[in-house]
């Protein structure tokens, strides 16, 4: 009769443990007696599948360090996912317990046993009030953390006006003429430029002169000269001249839009094919100056006081300053680490301000032509992709760290308000009159604060209005009576809105 051998019967009994340990796991309402005994039974029959497994490992051809990390991390898993179970069974039992006491608090309340159907009705109530807490409490401990998140009481009126479509690629900067007439510039990746009627969204002139993607518009104060910056290391000064058409009937593409109902119905983006750009437009090709100083693309550009200089940022980590008449480089702004995003000059003062890919903005201050002051701010973690004045003593800075921070020119050591949201912002605008700032998005989104750092209103987008791709840019023009705003992004198309600014301001 053959004889077991010590390793098989060892095997044997471990198995037999095992077996007996999965059967005695029951859904029942033990005392934490019965848990530790549990547990216990559950590190004996772990040690015996380690012996097994470690004698099943004897015949492998796996080197013995090898095989130990790999025991040891079975092993690890396997106490992982038993103190996992053990918690399940707790918390099953807990459950079982809350529903025996809620069906004889329906007992005592009705008199009488309750059906299933009264015992779920009760449940559900329950569970829907405990959401409810959770909720209440959720939003109430994350509006003590990101009060920007807060909306107002104010239900401010935002309308579409009108779209102004004809781009064949994304639109990076936008901008409205300062003088008469008023008409709207877009700055598109096609390597073109377009002037657009405000009131008939018709294009109006298109400018043809770089030789790479358009990336930034800025209008002359006072004559009908437009200031663009391209990817072909320039900047153009070039003249228009536009007749505006007959206006016509405005067509409400949408009722009025509370900013808050903001229903998405659809994420969907349309066709990718290319979109006929209009071809009844003039042109212009010729640049009347062309500035060149610059080793990279030129991302933004924009008039000094007066419009007779000119600055420009590129991606070679310098400003420079020109001359409009001599189309001469006056000063090369230095000192930034990485590439500049944007620049910005002050409506009144011979102040400017740089933004960079570095995490820091430059305050560059030419009042005295003998001293040219420079001041730099550290308040982002993350590329800074615009800082603009106020026409107050402020500058507004915003980064793709998701922040926007309120600056006072007399004390800048740190913002006096700081706006926290959840995506990436790019060029912002503020308002003149109602000091009124309009964030664009990365996730599409253009959200409205005041100057204090509190939320005013959420543009309406759905899948029948609004901009179906990054928002790149925003621009004011309260003078206009049909649209006060505009927006443009990589859907390739610019947007005309009509706020009712009274209203944003009256319930605050």
């Amino acid at each position: 009769m053959p004889v077991e051998s010590g390793s098989s019967a060892a095997a044997r009994q471990a198995k037999q443990k095992r077996k007996s340990h999965s059967l005695s796991i029951r859904r029942t309402n033990s005392t934490e007696q019965e848990r530790s005994g549990l547990q216990r039974d559950m590190l004996e029959g772990q040690s015996s599948d380690n012996l097994e497994s470690f004698m099943r490992m004897e015949d492998s051809k796996l080197p013995l360090s090898l095989r130990s990390n790999l025991l040891d991390l079975f092993s690890q898993i396997e106490r992982e996912f038993e103190n996992l179970y053990i918690e399940n069974l707790e918390l099953r039992r807990e459950i079982e317990t809350l529903n025996d006491r809620l069906a004889a608090e329906g007992q005592t309340f009705e008199g009488a046993d309750l059906a299933k159907g009264a015992l779920k009705t009760k449940a559900s109530h329950s569970t829907s009030q405990l959401s409810q807490k959770l909720k209440t409490t959720y939003k109430a401990s994350t509006s003590k953390i990101v009060s920007s998140f807060k909306a107002t009481t104010s239900r401010a009126v935002c309308q579409l006006v009108r779209e102004y479509v004809g781009h064949r690629d994304g639109i990076w900067d936008l901008s409205v003429t300062r003088t008469q007439p008023v008409v709207l510039g877009t700055a598109s990746a096609d390597h073109t430029a377009m002037l657009w009627s405000i009131e008939t969204g018709k294009c109006l002139l298109k400018y043809l002169g770089h030789q790479g993607s358009v990336n930034s518009i800025k209008f002359h104060p006072t004559e009908q000269m437009a200031l663009t910056a391209s990817g072909d290391q320039t900047a153009h000064i070039w003249r228009y001249m536009v007749q505006l058409p007959t206006p016509q009937p405005v067509a409400d593409m949408s009722q009025q839009t509370p900013c808050e109902d903001d229903v998405d119905f659809s994420d969907k983006d349309e066709a990718d094919g290319e979109v006929d750009g209009p071809n009844d437009c003039p042109s212009v090709r010729i640049a009347t100056t062309t500035l060149r100083s610059h080793q990279g693309v030129v991302i933004a550009a924009d008039w000094l006081v007066g419009g007779k200089q000119v600055v420009t940022a590129s991606w070679d980590r310098a400003a420079n300053l020109y001359d409009v008449e001599t189309s001469e480089l006056v000063h090369s702004l230095t000192g930034h680490d990485q590439e500049l995003t944007h620049c910005c000059t002050h409506p009144t003062q011979r102040l400017v301000v740089t933004s960079s890919r570095d995490t820091t903005f430059r305050l560059w201050d030419f009042r005295d032509p003998s001293i040219h002051s420079v001041n730099v701010f550290q308040g982002h973690t993350d590329t800074v992709t615009s800082a603009v004045f106020t026409v107050g003593d402020n500058v507004v800075s915003g980064s793709d760290d998701r922040t926007v921070k309120v600056w006072d020119l007399k004390n800048m050591r740190s913002p006096i308000a700081t706006i926290r949201t959840d995506s990436a912002v790019n060029r912002i605008s503020v308002s003149v009159n109602q000091r009124i700032i309009a964030l664009p998005h990365d996730n599409r989104q253009v959200r409205l604060f005041d100057m204090s750092g509190v939320r005013l209103a959420r543009l309406p987008r759905s899948n029948r209005q609004g901009h179906r791709r990054m928002v790149c840019c925003s621009a004011w023009c309260e003078d206009n009576i049909s649209c006060n705003l505009f927006t443009c992004g990589f859907d390739r198309q610019a947007i005309g809105w009509n706020i009712n600014i009274p209203a944003l301001l009256q319930e605050k």
